[in-house]
């Protein structure tokens, strides 16, 4: 690592003098460019209804035919090579991805970087960004969104589908458009909070016969380098609006991704660091830090002294551990838990059935805001034609299942694969223990991929079990599993499920009831529990759907995260003011001396 002298000083200021230049040109063009698109994320973030800045499925795509052919061509190309990436530090060349669809190694392999020599190149980049203004900002991250949407998005879908597991229309739209609209939400929040506070001001009060005027200036520093965690199963969902929160603030990124799903971040990083040198920037403000399974390197990192942020989306231990130990580092984690559904009456129990098979089956329940747990009475579930049977609920959710896990073509687009060969194993155990200690109403049986015979799949596996059981429902049991317990009364499972996420976290939860009492107690019992809330939903849209500009996710209110995202507070803190104060000068009278 070269370092700076004092002749190297004269050389430097020229760089940063340049450099400037090009990015208030690039800067100002980006941002007028972006501008109307910017503008409308604005008002969905303060009206809170739908809207997209994209569209949202692959045939809607400009020129789609083109755009895949392309994508699946960058994909394949890929395969088997050295993913070029030039950034500090590399020290190794390191791969171990394999595609839940083919069984096959990607063979790619991405340049490893020794983490110190990341972070003093981070820390090195920040100077002409922090120094930027805001709207240059914005203008650059608002073009690595573009670029990612019309250069890469159906690369990014078929390498999210051979790493993450996803299908290609879910990669697109949920790992894709709506990642990105994510993104957008989240610069619309920096911006927001930047221009929260003023540049500059002028005070002045009386003391004693005096009047003191001061001229004070406000500087907005960011904290210094983030690191985000990249989780195996939604990669780009939580991190592109993490580094965006990060990097409008001021603040350089180091991304870890899972050693299992590397590809789309090393796209991403990429991308990032094309479009800041091209807006004349340091690209070392993103960089990508890669460890491997046998050779973890997180702990390090959160660690790490450089370390001022941490976005850590994944499991609930190693998001424990670091919410206690990242410390002085501002945390935000988005974790697991034990999302809920209360089952308490339907006015059309097969509508809610069906929906529920609907969002069981939707990515095989690898998704953080899939339900797990279904609570109900026992003495069955009100109806306009009488109650149904905790068993009669039981058989006809186990039918709308078979319904999409026996059509192949239907399973494929919804259920996908696992992302973990762990998954089957966890369903094994889970299957053994849940005949032993309840009933097994539906197994977890894979289906034949019909594109991909060798691809690795799971459908739902549906346990009974009374209330008592709670040390095999109470944890996030992370694939395609869901829980039918038995409580005493529709209030005991009201009681129950929000207790459960209270103690142990729950992001989503779901109530199906028609008395306005009961709905009441509901909403103030969930909000008290800190799970969003979605009552009596049914249709084709999936449950478990997070609209962006519109719903918050997670509240940080319970142990399934500390943050939301995405809302003011992801990226307020993320800088920090530092203020100047001084005399106001004194204006001398026209004509004479002072």
């Amino acid at each position: 690592m070269k370092t700076t002298t004092h002749s190297d000083l004269p050389q430097t200021a020229a760089r940063s003098a340049h450099q400037a230049a090009a990015e208030a040109l690039c800067g100002a063009e980006l941002h007028a460019r972006h501008l109307p698109r910017f503008e409308a994320a604005q008002a969905a973030c303060r009206d809170r209804g739908h809207w997209s800045a994209f569209v949202d499925h692959p045939e809607l795509y400009p020129s789609a035919d083109e755009a895949r052919r392309t994508g699946r061509a960058a994909h394949q190309a890929q395969l088997g090579q050295p993913f070029e990436l030039a950034q500090p530090g590399t020290c190794a060349w390191l791969g171990e991805e394999s595609s839940p669809y083919t069984g096959q190694p990607l063979g790619i392999v991405y340049p490893q970087a020794d983490a110190d020599a990341l972070f003093t190149a981070a820390r090195a980049a920040m100077p002409d960004w922090a120094r930027a203004e805001v709207n240059t900002r914005i203008g650059v991250l608002m073009e690595v969104v573009d670029v990612l949407y019309r250069r890469h998005l159906f690369e990014l879908a078929f390498a999210v589908m051979h790493t993450a597991g996803q299908s290609f229309n879910m990669a697109f739209t949920g790992s894709g458009v709506n990642a990105l609209d994510r993104a957008i939400e989240a610069l619309v929040h920096a911006h927001q909070a930047l221009q929260n506070v003023p540049s500059q001001a002028r005070w002045a009060r009386p003391f004693g016969t005096a009047e003191i005027c001061l001229e004070k200036t406000y500087r907005k520093v960011p904290r210094g380098v983030a690191v985000c965690f990249a989780c195996a199963t939604f990669p780009t969902w939580n991190a592109w609006p993490s580094m965006m929160a990060s990097l409008a603030t001021g603040n350089a990124v180091i991304v870890k991704p899972h050693p299992a799903c590397v590809l789309p971040m090393a796209i991403s990083v990429r991308v990032f660091r094309q479009v800041l040198q091209a807006a004349g920037f340091d690209p070392d403000l993103v960089t990508l830090c890669l460890d491997s399974v046998a050779e973890p390197q997180g702990q390090r990192l959160v660690q790490h002294p450089a370390t001022a942020i941490v976005d850590f989306t994944g499991s609930a231990r190693f998001g424990q551990w670091v919410e206690r130990n990242a410390g002085p580092a501002l945390v935000f984690t988005e974790t697991s838990g034990c999302n809920t559904v209360v089952l308490a009456e339907a006015d059309d129990l097969d509508a809610a059935l069906r929906s529920l098979a609907t969002s069981l089956c939707l990515f095989s329940a690898q998704m953080c805001t899939s339900p797990q747990n279904i609570y109900l009475p026992r003495d069955g579930v009100l109806t306009p034609q009488g109650r149904v049977s905790v068993q009669q609920v039981g058989e006809r959710l186990v039918h709308f299942i078979d319904q999409i896990a026996g059509d192949p073509r239907r399973a494929a687009m919804m259920l996908a694969t696992l992302q973990s060969p762990q998954t089957l194993a966890l369903l094994e155990a889970l299957s053994r223990e849940g005949a032993r200690r309840g009933q097994v109403l539906r197994q977890a049986t894979p289906y034949v991929h019909p594109d991909y015979p060798q691809a690795r799949t799971a459908s739902p596996l549906l346990i009974q079990l009374k209330r008592s059981e709670r040390d095999l429902y109470g944890e996030e049991r992370f694939g395609p599993v869901a829980f039918l317990i038995e409580c005493e009364s529709a209030e005991a499972a009201l009681q129950q499920a929000c207790a459960d996420v209270t103690e142990l976290g729950g992001l989503t939860a779901f109530v199906y009831a028609q008395d306005p009492g009961f709905i009441a107690q509901a909403e103030e019992a969930y909000a008290m529990a800190g799970a969003q809330l979605t009552i009596n939903l049914t249709g084709p849209m999936p449950l478990n759907f997070a609209a962006a500009y519109s719903d918050y996710h997670v509240t940080g209110l319970n142990p399934a995260g500390n943050a939301c995202l995405t809302d003011l507070a992801f990226v307020s803190a993320r800088f920090r003011i530092a203020q100047v104060r001084r005399p106001m000068p004194t204006q001398r009278p026209p004509g004479g001396a002072a």
